[in-house]
């Protein structure tokens, strides 16, 4: 059963590599991780991609339909909304599925800071074009400040490019409330296949504790609770993030 891995902003699948080497170790006979790229986030962006929220689902199920047998699919940041679009959607296409952005479906959702300023209705361009600047050693700074660990974000900088800027502008703006919060309407279709909420306590951009748990039920997914993480877990502690992924599939096998 293959596990597919999507990521999301200011991203690329580099941001991965220290949970897979855990899975790996911790699994060695499992089938090799695959890693997608949404366009714009490490892969090209086509011209005249929309790089909505709807253009994003329908990429994530073209991928998945070139899949032999269902997968089991991990998303993280808005990969974890393309992840739950994709399965509401279409749920013959996973045997499972993670995420650790449920939150965002929650109607009281709020979106933060860099959300908010690409969705006033002035804004006109990504801010910045390049995310976090164009020097390098300053985007693995800021990487590093809000919690990346400095080997994977020295790898994940330097994906970041005005391609990038672009596509989260245009994707940020097509999710704009309550767009969100009439997607979660669905979000009872998600339960037709086995669901993870990742619960990483200190990630303070997905949403409060109440909201997380409330939008789980609602998808009818199982919780773990990654005490004392945050936004990216998996490169803070991968071998814990691992083992939570290893023990939800084994489960499913068993």
């Amino acid at each position: 059963m293959p596990a597919v891995f999507v990521h999301g902003f200011p991203e690329t699948p580099e941001v991965w590599e220290p949970l897979l080497v855990e899975l790996e170790r911790i699994d060695p006979a499992r089938p090799g991780p695959i890693r997608l790229s949404p366009p714009g986030f490490g892969a090209p962006l086509p011209t005249g991609f929309g790089a909505t929220v709807g253009d994003y689902r329908d990429w994530l199920i073209g991928e998945l339909e070139r899949f032999a047998e269902p997968v089991d699919l991990v998303g993280h940041d808005w990969g974890g909304v393309h992840t739950l679009n994709a399965v509401m959607a279409r749920p013959d296409l996973v045997r499972s599925w993670v995420s650790d952005v449920i939150g965002l479906f929650d109607p009281d959702y709020v979106w933060h800071e860099f959300a908010l300023s690409q969705q006033v209705p002035e804004s006109t361009g990504p801010d910045p074009a390049v995310p976090f600047g164009p020097d390098l050693a300053v985007r693995v700074a800021m990487l590093v400040k809000f919690g990346m660990s400095e080997p994977a974000a020295k790898r994940v900088a330097v994906g970041q490019d005005e391609a990038m800027g672009r596509a989260a502008h245009a994707l940020y703006r097509s999710a704009a409330q309550p767009v969100m919060a009439e997607l979660g309407r669905n979000l009872e279709r998600a339960a037709q296949r086995p669901g993870l909420a990742l619960l990483a306590t200190e990630d303070l951009l997905v949403g409060t504790t109440e909201q997380r748990c409330r939008t789980a039920q609602l998808a009818g997914a199982g919780t773990a609770t990654l005490d004392g993480l945050g936004h990216w877990w998996m490169t803070q502690d991968p071998g814990r993030g691992a083992q939570v992924l290893t023990d939800f599939w084994h489960s499913l096998d068993r």
